[in-house]
């Protein structure tokens, strides 16, 4: 897998696309292409293999057109970061709005025992469509009480915080977990030398 699947929700792994989300200029985007949409969508189970192949040829034939899709695709994971974590009334009315078009270009269908949106057309704002109802969906989830920014000062990763007693501190343990307790010990090894 190319994109880290860490956060419980494949929505929040959308939201980790970005690495040192609060880095500064550190910060690095992850869906730096339309193609790499397209794997993250498969990855996330968004998008079939079919899918993803017919999605690449018409990529390649309308470059600008999947370049402004992506676009789009990042503009989505950065409100539904800005409506979560900022409690931005803003980033929440603009994704409200991508959902209208994003449901306007779908059936809502019944398949075996469940409902679900199908899109009318495979074309190159699908995975765009797909992914807005997806953060959409995300916001109404009813545990976001458990919903956690990575303590790491630069991270900026987001999960849900599954653990018994809710005390989850770190995106991943042997990453920024063990680069903040390794900090910790050297600024607490350091103290002790500069002490009288």
């Amino acid at each position: 897998m190319r994109f880290g699947h860490i956060a419980g929700d494949r929505m929040l792994d959308l939201v980790n696309t970005v690495d040192w989300r609060l880095g500064g200029h550190e910060r690095t985007e992850n869906l730096k292409s339309f193609t790499d949409v397209v794997d993250w969508c498969v990855e996330s189970d968004l998008i079939s293999g079919d899918e993803a192949a017919l999605l690449r040829d018409l990529a390649g034939r309308d470059v600008a057109r999947a370049e402004r899709e992506r676009h789009r695709v990042v503009e989505a994971r950065e409100r539904v970061y800005a409506t979560l974590f900022e409690d931005d009334p803003g980033a929440a009315a603009a994704l409200a709005g991508m959902y209208r078009s994003a449901i306007a270009a779908a059936d809502l269908v019944h398949t075996g025992d469940r409902w679900h949106w199908r899109d009318r057309e495979t074309d190159l704002r699908m995975p765009r469509d797909r992914i807005v109802r997806g953060l959409v969906a995300l916001t109404q989830r009813p545990d976001l009480d458990r919903l956690h920014q990575c303590e790491d000062a630069r991270c900026g990763w987001v999960y849900l915080d599954t653990s018994p007693r809710r005390n989850r501190r770190w995106c991943d343990t042997k990453d920024c977990g063990d680069r903040n307790r390794a900090r910790a010990y050297y600024a607490r090894q350091k103290a002790k030398i500069h002490q009288p």
